[in-house]
């Protein structure tokens, strides 16, 4: 195993050393580090050695840490032979040979040999140590993990500006970032987890940054920069601590504070007036006491989608800017700590709106006709919108299909922002290690939506949220090299939305009526001004708001230890025990009458609203006198009548009409209510025992097992109760040196079953069944169980660097994941005819956003020229076959085609990374798959971009 210790992790050695290092200590030092920094003759053979090197992050020797080692280890020599001449001098002894050839001109001439010497050196083949994760809480070599893992290193990201999670999933396989706004984007794995998540439902796929769990996928919807390495770990976790997940993890680590001083830059500019800045400045503070780093990031740029209605506004923009600050103190040999503040300020992108429309289809599935009764040809048909305006459902609704154009009037930008902090204590008691890690975290979103047309029919729809998590962790680290080692330790997390917050709100504009009308409603409130008065007011400026209030918080104790039973055989054992309480209460409500107050009901569910009760025929059927009063006023304001009973039968129709239209738009509404809550203590468990059959070859079985908690929820404002969803994983692997350690090889089957998948299903609506009382069972789409859910097939992650000066990464699946029993799926759009059969079986097909096949192919070449300097390239491709993107009903019309994207960076600059400039090209053949599709639209995807980047160190 690895023994090299981690930033941010103590050494087990009972006594720390002095920070003054002698020179017996350092020279011992830069013997150790030459043997994994030097690099063979040229007799040697031409591929380089990657033993250990894992997956996808075969660390060469013209890697910036490899580099900037070297380049310390050269420093330190000249400060070495500095101070050797100044104690000769203090004592009156000439300086030793050695030291005397360091005068100041004899160091220029040195350090130009010594920039020569690592230009050489990058580029020979290498003997490179191990690389390692982080997974375990400690550092392990690669090869040593018994479970599915890829690492990504920050140097890779950073080469081609891949800053977001999409970026970063599309450097390993199986994983995949599902595009949507930042509070609906998901990520699944072996593709489990690819449903839009509630704040009342855990994430199938956990995503952790410095040892601090998110347990909420909007916490990683901003830019992540500054990153030593990320690590995406297949199969359920949770016994080695953080938050458990039940599908896989991804593992942000960043770089930490240290006492060398650093200063660097990256800038880039491209198409759609797009900057993209990073700045990091760090060092000591007080020499060996006090250390920090702080890093800045800027990301801004228009978007690819124009909205005619206003220029100023692109969709699929870029607003975004993000800070870190850490200090590192290690004020005893003991004891250090690391603290941690990040802040993403208040920006706006516009990620909703990005519909582009597509003629409605005139057949439903089984051949009979679409009447398309509430489709926008024909309400954009209508005499109140051809009058007020020359837009038209032909040359303008479906103008945006080839264009990438919309044509929003009240469509405003995403509102995010977050901020958080942490700190990470660690004490070295003897040969263990405790640490302990607290950290607090939040988000905030608001989102205000329109229907796609320049008319005023919605407004200020959409939804906010409010987020926030706090967290413990205590952990113990036992010594290795015995028997067994082992961790273990408490979690503790708080989290929930902060209210009052909206979770979801619908508001209507002038224009509403006469959009969301009925062919018989339209026709009776046209024939006369009075009716058209009352079309535009039975909407116009209402507001309904739904709040709600979540509570989730988690216990666990953990522990998983590993069991040397042989040199070759050791057996790994977890077991985690998390108790779950998840608790939510929530509304609907009507929070502005708007200008048709007096057209309401007298309540909805109990929800008073204090409208007056008349019949179908618009006859009163109350002798309230309030309420005969507010009819009064309607008969007034309407018609010019003193009384309502003075109204002709055909002027009370058009209220009653007026009143049905709004009821419609009003829905469900009810008082707050407390959802069912879900309270258990639920199990998570790994057995795994690795053979290593010789130093390059082993291999490994696992078994692994996780739950994630139920929902406590309510549909219609009748709780409704999701069941946990638990998962069990298989695997057999093997992790290969092969080609006289030039090639790295890791392969593994894979068998995951899932029971009661938690996705959007067809629930009982007890609601509406109730309130229409017609005999008739009715459901609604809500997230529920699918009963049985399958993914099985086989991945391969490798580096290869045979070949001189390049690096070759490569990783791939085949993946079959599908509902072994599936029975109460949502029917598809094209089946929107069949409304006595709301639910279908879809048991055997495969899952939403599950593609078949995955590959990922990146390679770097560096080239030296003129002593120190080098020219480089690198590109990253990322395929992916065809998936069906619809969540609720498996749409014919949803399915997204193979297709690849690969991102392109050449440039030159010094060997050392002093400076660098380079041209960047993302998705170089403008692949056009779209994101998302339905049966009348869809979502582009972003085109090829082009920009130039410049970096440096000071």
């Amino acid at each position: 195993m690895n023994t090299e210790v981690p930033s941010g992790h103590i050494h087990h050695d009972k006594k720390r050393p002095s920070r003054r290092i002698s020179l017996s200590a350092f020279l011992t030092g830069v013997a150790l580090l030459s043997p994994g920094l030097s690099h063979a003759t040229d007799g040697a053979p031409a591929g380089k050695d990657v033993s250990g090197a894992g997956q996808y992050a075969g660390a060469t020797a013209a890697d910036p840490a490899v580099v900037e080692l070297q380049a310390e280890v050269a420093q330190l020599k000249r400060a070495l032979e500095k101070s050797q001449r100044e104690l000769a001098e203090q004592q009156g002894k000439a300086p030793t040979a050695e030291a005397a050839s360091a005068t100041p001109a004899a160091e220029a001439v040195e350090s130009k040999d010594q920039s020569q010497q690592a230009a050489a050196e990058v580029n020979q083949p290498a003997q490179l140590n191990q690389v390692t994760v982080q997974a375990p809480n400690r550092l392990k070599a690669v090869k040593d993990v018994p479970q599915s893992i890829s690492v990504i290193s920050g140097a890779d990201l950073e080469l081609q500006d891949a800053v977001d999670m999409g970026g970063i999933t599309r450097r390993a396989s199986n994983v995949t970032w599902n595009s949507g706004n930042s509070r609906e984007f998901s990520l699944s794995i072996r593709g489990l987890g690819y449903q839009s998540n509630t704040e009342a439902q855990d994430p199938s796929v956990g995503i952790t940054v410095d040892g601090v769990a998110y347990a909420y996928n909007p916490l990683s919807s901003f830019d992540f920069t500054d990153i030593d390495k990320v690590e995406v770990l297949r199969g359920p976790q949770g016994t080695l601590g953080g938050k458990n997940a039940n599908v896989g993890a991804i593992n942000i680590t960043t770089k930490g504070p240290s006492f060398t001083p650093e200063t660097s830059f990256s800038l880039a500019y491209g198409q759609r007036d797009s900057i993209l800045g990073t700045a990091v400045l760090g060092g000591p503070v007080i020499d060996d006491l006090l250390a920090w780093r702080g890093t800045l990031s800027v990301d801004k740029g228009d978007g690819y989608i124009k909205n005619l209605y206003n220029p100023s506004e692109t969709y699929g923009n870029r607003d975004r800017v993000s800070g870190r600050v850490q200090f590192l103190l290690t004020p005893s040999e003991n004891f250090r700590a690391r603290l941690r503040f990040d802040l993403e300020p208040t920006g706006g992108e516009f990620y909703n709106g990005m519909t582009i429309y597509t003629p409605t289809p005139t057949k439903y599935a089984n051949g009979n006709t679409n009447p398309l009764t509430t489709d926008a040809s024909t309400r954009l048909a209508r005499g109140w919108f051809t009058q007020q305006s020359n837009y038209t459902y032909t040359d303008d609704y479906l103008y945006g299909a080839g264009q990438n154009a919309v044509d929003n009037n009240s469509q405003r930008p995403l509102i995010t922002r977050s901020r958080g902090g942490a700190g990470t204590l660690e004490w070295n008691l003897g040969e263990y290690t405790v640490t302990s890690i607290t950290a607090y975290k939040e988000y905030h979103f608001y989102a205000s939506n329109d229907e796609g047309t320049p008319f005023d029919v919605t407004t200020a729809s959409g939804g906010g949220v409010g987020y926030h998590q706090t967290s413990e962790e205590l952990r113990l680290n036992s010594p290795v090299g015995g028997f067994v080692d082992y961790q273990s330790g408490i979690y503790l997390l708080g989290s929930g939305t902060q209210g009052p917050v909206s979770v979801s709100k619908n508001g209507w504009g002038s224009d509403a009526g006469a959009w969301f009308a009925n062919a018989g409603q339209y026709a009776a409130l046209t024939t006369d001004g009075e009716g058209r008065a009352l079309l535009t007011n039975s909407l116009d400026g209402m507001r309904k708001a739904g709040y709600e209030y979540d509570d989730k918080k988690s216990a666990a104790l953990y522990g998983q230890a590993n069991w040397h039973l042989s040199d070759p055989l050791t057996l790994t054992t977890g077991l985690r025990f998390t108790y779950e309480d998840r608790r939510t209460r929530n509304n609907a409500l009507i929070t502005d009458n708007g200008f048709g107050g007096a057209l309401n009901p007298v309540a909805v569910n109990n929800v008073q609203l204090g409208g007056f009760s008349s019949d179908a025929t618009g006859a009163l059927t109350s002798s309230d006198p309030a309420q005969v009063a507010l009819a009064n006023s309607v008969a007034q304001q309407y018609f010019g009548t003193t009384t309502y009973a003075g109204l002709s039968n055909g002027q009370r129709q058009q209220v009653a009409t007026a009143k049905a239209l709004r009821l419609a738009q009003i829905g469900v509404l009810w008082n707050t209510v407390h959802a069912q809550p879900f309270d258990k203590v639920q199990p998570s468990y790994v057995i795994s025992p690795s053979y290593k059959i010789s130093p390059e070859l082993s291999t490994y079985l696992s078994w692994q097992h996780g739950e994630k908690a139920g929902i406590s929820q309510t549909t219609n404002g009748v709780s409704n109760l999701t069941q946990p969803e638990k998962s069990t994983a298989y695997e057999l692997g093997v992790k290969t040196l092969l080609l006289h350690k030039t090639l790295t090889f890791n392969a593994d089957i894979f068998l995951n079953n899932i029971s009661n998948y938690q996705q959007a299903v067809q629930v009982f609506d007890a609601y509406t069944t109730a309130l229409l009382n017609d005999g008739t069972s009715h459901f609604i789409s809500a997230t529920g169980n699918a009963t049985k859910v399958q993914a099985k097939g086989v991945e391969i992650d490798g580096v290869y660097s045979g070949i001189r000066y390049t690096s070759i990464r490569f990783s791939g699946a085949y993946n079959d994941a599908k509902y072994l029993d599936f029975q109460n799926a949502g029917q598809p759009v094209e089946n929107g005819n069949l409304t006595t059969t709301p639910y279908r079986n879809v048991s055997g097909a495969n899952l939403p956003g599950a593609a078949r096949y995955t590959f990922n192919l990146g390679t770097e070449f560096r080239y030296p020229v003129l002593a120190d300097k080098e020219i480089f390239a690198s590109f990253n491709t990322a395929y992916t076959s065809r998936y069906n993107s619809d969540v609720t009903g498996l749409s014919s019309y949803a399915w997204i085609p193979g297709h690849s994207i690969t991102d392109l960076s050449i440039g030159a600059g010094r060997i050392d990374r002093r400076f660098g400039f380079s041209l960047l090209i993302k998705n170089i053949f403008d692949d056009t798959a779209h994101l998302a599709t339905t049966w009348n639209s869809y979502t582009p995807a972003p085109p090829r971009w082009i920009g130039f980047q410049v970096t440096g160190k000071l």
